[in-house]
């Protein structure tokens, strides 16, 4: 797929970029570096989870992301139970998160293809490392980026990330594309939440005591990126194995 006018469009949701915008005339590695935003400091939610707005820059990442996804498109999982996630999926880097009857797993090759996933970009992990850094957690180094494409209505429904080796490394979520409402509850499934609106650009790291709380997506609402189209894509970054 040519990159003439920089468009892509994955199983009905758009990712649109400007040539011009961001000066890829001649460029293009997967490898190159997105600058950090100038954002407010880290905003802490609670004990363990920081809010970082518009730490990452959304014209950047919407390159390399469609790369990736040309490679590796998102498709709705099944759960061992049988039923079909809402929220369709893909990944980058070393291993990637898949779910089917046979239950949840890291594995180094997409199970559509039986290829190996997509590199993770050098910009998707030097991001996630910086982001970590501002919260505490020195020297994260994620070896996967697990990518969530969120459509109105869809939702992610509270539950706590355990398939990781080493739950003493933090995740990394960044939000790109439409609004969204991420929630995060408690070391148990039922409790008060903590809420927080992510918009185009935000960054949440949390580890720590809340490395293994319960935390999922309300419905998203309805609107539109203007680089994004009807969608919200969601990168998290972790340490799998």
């Amino acid at each position: 797929m040519g990159y003439r006018r920089c468009i892509v469009v994955v199983r009905a949701c758009t990712v649109r970029v400007r040539r011009e915008r961001i000066g890829l005339q001649g460029q293009g590695s997967l490898f190159d570096e997105v600058p950090e935003r100038a954002g407010v400091p880290p905003q802490p939610l609670r004990t363990g989870v920081w809010h970082l707005p518009r730490m990452a820059d959304p014209v950047a990442l919407a390159p390399l992301l469609e790369r990736v996804l040309v490679q590796a498109p998102p498709r709705r999982m099944v759960t061992p139970g049988g039923h079909l996630m809402s929220v369709a999926m893909s990944n980058c880097g070393q291993h990637g998160w898949v779910s089917d009857r046979t239950g949840y797993r890291y594995q180094d090759t997409d199970p559509d293809s039986g290829e190996r996933w997509p590199a993770m970009p050098h910009a998707f992990a030097s991001l996630a490392t910086r982001a970590a850094a501002r919260c505490g957690f020195e020297r994260f180094e994620p070896d996967v980026c697990l990518i969530n494409r969120y459509r109105p209505g869809d939702r992610m429904g509270a539950h706590r990330d355990m398939d990781e080796r080493d739950a003493g490394a933090p995740i990394v979520s960044v939000s790109l594309g439409i609004p969204a409402r991420f929630f995060i509850i408690g070391p148990e499934r039922r409790g008060r939440a903590t809420a927080i609106d992510v918009r185009d650009g935000d960054v949440v790291v949390f580890g720590g005591p809340a490395r293994l709380h319960y935390h999922g997506v309300r419905p998203v609402w309805p609107a539109t990126n203007e680089r994004y189209g009807a969608c919200r894509w969601n990168l998290t970054f972790r340490r799998a194995v």
